[in-house]
């Protein structure tokens, strides 16, 4: 009997702090319910309190499962970072993804399927430093496997394996990522992505300025409000370094931190790079002269006239641009279209033009506040990515974009809470009712 209460200071210190993080989530669920929170937040921090609970009842001797009280009722919730759909969010699901199917078929794009884990050594290396979002799998056997991250390294090694060099491919599946998840915002960790991608050798920028114009098809048939695509260009970027003195090593970790403009200021971006990347004060400065231009073929024009032009790799990538620009006017979408240095895109794979949509902030919720999602779409150009997997090295030229397509239906439910939008769920069937006896049968 000694033994089992050896310990008895210790778990009344455990419950005592256990207590106070409950009254903690206590608080936190209250105020949430005051401010009227959406529904999918208030209902992770009840689920986040409830287990709470549910722990203090395991700490004072209830002896059950976790997440199961004494009395052997089980909690029923969805794992972090994921949902489930109702029948009217899949509804307005299916006839969007019929609408970018339709898109995509209209180019020319034929679709495959690939599985939805991977060779862990496939996936490694090819994201930067979101590497760490991977998803590693148990080992199973013998082989080490991880969950896709996206759908163009699968394409990648698609096209390697079997030897295709030549392909307008589209591909609609599920990905994962271990980000920190925000359902309101449609940041999830299984996703719907929905690529378009080319393969094969075609007349310079044609096939980047048809990935741009699929974007605006798209996101224009949405109505989720006013978008713009800024592109920019790996070689552009990569000049600006190199003018600015960064060392060739750090051009991608550099890259990285010029990637997070969209979210963190100027001044938090100079901070990383000088405090946590080591780069030297008077070269961040330099790089954020660059970093905060943007506009139109004007914009190439000058930066062809600056001290950028004396990078050879830099003045290749703004002869590029001025090029795609002239595509993207001659496809009628240069009203969409903003070239903007700040752009960099942090996935490690891409080596020439680069793009991002993102929406304009008119899109409001119910309430009249501004929803704020991020990029809605993004890709770019990666023609060392199939020679990576190729046993011969083989190259195959590639562009392509992906649609975030959660993103957008986060908008677009927001939007139908807003104007109360009756949604039809099943196909119209009709009945034929008589007063009769017998009619039916008859």
């Amino acid at each position: 009997m000694k033994n089992q209460y050896n310990n008895f200071p210790d778990k009344v210190m455990a419950s005592v702090a256990l207590l106070e993080k409950i009254k903690q989530q206590g608080d936190l669920v209250r105020k949430l319910k005051a401010e009227k929170a959406p529904k999918e937040k208030l209902d992770e921090e009840i689920a986040k309190l409830k287990a709470l609970k549910l722990e203090l009842g395991d700490e004072g001797g209830g002896g059950g499962a976790p997440h199961t009280p004494q009395g052997g009722k089980l909690i029923l919730k969805t794992a972090k970072g994921v949902r489930d759909y109702q029948p009217q969010q899949m509804a307005v699901r299916e006839k969007v993804f019929d609408m970018i199917i339709s898109t995509f078929k209209r180019h020319g794009a034929e679709t495959i399927d690939t599985p939805v884990f991977e060779l862990k050594d496939v996936l490694t290396g090819k994201y930067g430093e979101d590497s760490k979002l991977i998803y590693d799998l148990a080992n199973q056997g013998g082989e080490i496997l991880a969950l896709r991250y996206d759908l163009t390294v699968p394409f990648a090694r698609y096209c390697a394996m079997n030897k295709i060099s030549n392909i307008k491919r589209y591909h609609i599946a599920k990905v994962y990522r271990r980000d920190n998840p925000s359902i309101a915002r449609g940041r999830l960790r299984e996703f719907y992505q929905c690529d378009f991608d080319i393969a094969g050798q075609y007349d310079a920028m044609m096939p980047d300025a048809e990935c741009v114009k699929i974007v605006q098809e798209i996101l224009s048939g949405m109505n989720v409000g006013k978008f713009v695509v800024k592109v920019n260009h790996r070689m552009i970027l990569d000049g600006i370094f190199e003018v600015c003195g960064v060392k060739a090593d750090m051009f991608r970790t550099i890259c990285s931190s010029v990637d997070k403009l969209d979210k963190s200021t100027w001044e938090e971006v100079r901070k990383e790079m000088i405090d946590e990347k080591g780069l030297d004060g008077e070269s961040a400065d330099k790089i954020g002269e660059f970093v905060r231009m943007n506009g139109g073929e004007e914009l190439i024009e000058e930066l062809l006239k600056s001290k950028l032009a004396d990078s050879k790799t830099a003045k290749q990538g703004l002869e590029d641009m001025r090029l795609l620009l002239r595509y993207c006017d001659i496809y009628g979408c240069t009203d969409v279209v903003s070239f903007d240095l700040s752009l960099a895109r942090g996935l490690d794979y891409y080596t020439g033009v680069i793009y991002e949509a993102v929406l304009c902030g008119d899109a409001k919720d119910a309430n009249g506040e501004d929803i704020t999602v991020g990029s809605v779409a993004g890709g770019g150009r990666y023609d060392g990515l199939v020679g990576m997997f190729d046993p011969k090295k083989r190259s195959v030229p590639c562009v392509g974009v992906s649609i975030g397509i959660e993103r957008l239906f986060s908008i677009m439910e927001a939007n139908m809470n807003k104007h109360d939008v009756k949604i039809r769920t099943v196909d119209t069937q009709v009945f034929v009712i008589t007063a009769q006896k017998n009619l039916v049968e008859e």
